[in-house]
């Protein structure tokens, strides 16, 4: 049983990073906070008929996260709305003295941890395991077809031989190099927002399910999972003052990568076409996660309550090693020797966002 609190925004997604369902603004809650209940692969049991929003993943693992919305910059606020009204325990569960259980909360600030799949052949140990733990039929039969054509099977021990670690060795690099080009440079027209701009969706077609008709749109589908983790259709069917919507650049304005020992800008035309809020967030090339800097923030968003912004409602951020004059509260910081990536987003997109009658500068190197 997870309980949500009021006003927040998220999604819930299985084992293998399908979609189970939203919760918060665009879930079945509707921002009002509520109690859900995931029922395991194959349940047989009772169901309870009223009080939980019910939902039947496909695998044994859930993947939660949801944003809440800072309200004149107060953070603690935030942290402690969010904390009073989430929790989450088995169904039925009471303590010695027969309450429900609470959750307990980790302070991740600060803490290093590792967030993505591994870039060697130990990718392959790491996938057993999720084949042990899962259900056999947690993906397609097609797929687990091609698991055990290396010798990932449920039950079964995973022991390749020297030749086979060779082989998968190599699989992991190009497939790993693969990826990385095709979100990098993507060669794919539909990944571009603007004909003259270097911004990029990874939304190929507007699907959170990466299909085109019948047609799966397989590279879309690498971008978008070597790039970032968890998938809602509020993330590619965000409709006027709702959902979220998303850019993302890895270039400057004449096409080159982005490097962190050199400082850039770019402008936002007002008014920002974004009902809640807008903000950029900074990740590092080699992770795809957060970069790491003194600045901690990794970011900036329209509810700085520093913000400059233009009596228009535009507005200019600044990336690099250090804050230009002045423009510390509009400055994103970067680092040398790190390529970065940025990703510009709006929440509660207006239409000038949907009929692209507003568009964001691209990012320009500063001399």
């Amino acid at each position: 049983m997870l309980k949500v609190p009021t006003g927040v925004l998220g999604p819930v997604d299985d084992g293998y990073f399908r979609w189970v369902t939203d919760i918060g603004l665009t879930g079945p809650d509707a921002g009002k906070g509520g109690r859900y209940l995931f029922l395991p692969p194959g349940w047989k049991g009772e169901v309870p008929a009223e009080g939980y929003f019910v939902k039947e993943p496909r695998t044994n693992t859930l993947l939660v996260f949801f944003r809440v919305f800072v309200k004149d910059g107060d953070i603690a606020a935030s942290v402690a709305h969010a904390k009073a009204g989430t929790n989450i325990h088995p169904l039925g569960a009471s303590t010695e003295s027969g309450e429900t259980p609470k959750a307990t909360f980790v302070n991740i600030s600060g803490a290093k941890f590792n967030t993505i799949s591994a870039n060697d052949v130990s990718f392959y140990d790491e996938l057993n395991e999720v084949v042990q733990r899962e259900p056999a039929d947690f993906v397609e039969p097609d797929l687990v077809g091609l698991f055990a054509s290396i010798g990932i099977a449920k039950g079964k021990p995973f022991a390749p031989d020297e030749r086979m670690k060779t082989i998968l060795a190599d699989a992991v690099a190009v497939g790993n190099a693969t990826a990385r080009t095709i979100l990098f440079d993507s060669r794919d027209p539909g990944t571009k927002f603007y004909p003259d701009r270097q911004w990029f969706t990874p939304f190929v077609g507007g699907s959170y399910q990466f299909l085109d008709g019948a047609a799966r749109l397989l590279d879309a589908k690498a971008m978008f999972f070597y790039y970032a983790t968890g998938i809602t259709p509020a993330m590619a069917y965000s409709k006027v003052g709702s959902g979220s919507a998303y850019a993302g650049s890895f270039k400057d304005a004449k096409g080159n990568v982005l490097d962190g020992g050199k400082t850039y800008k770019v402008t936002l035309p007002g008014p920002v076409p974004a009902k809640e809020f807008w903000s950029f967030v900074v990740y590092d090339n080699e992770t795809r996660s957060l970069l790491e800097t003194d600045q901690k923030t990794a970011g900036v968003d329209s509810n700085h309550p520093n913000l400059k912004t233009s009596a228009d409602g535009s507005v200019t951020i600044w990336f690099g090693p250090k804050a230009p004059e002045g423009q510390e509260d509009n400055w994103v910081q970067t680092m040398p020797g790190k390529g970065w990536n940025t990703l510009l987003r709006l929440y509660g997109p207006l239409e000038p966002w949907f009929d692209k009658s507003w568009k964001p500068g691209d990012i320009e190197l500063v001399e």
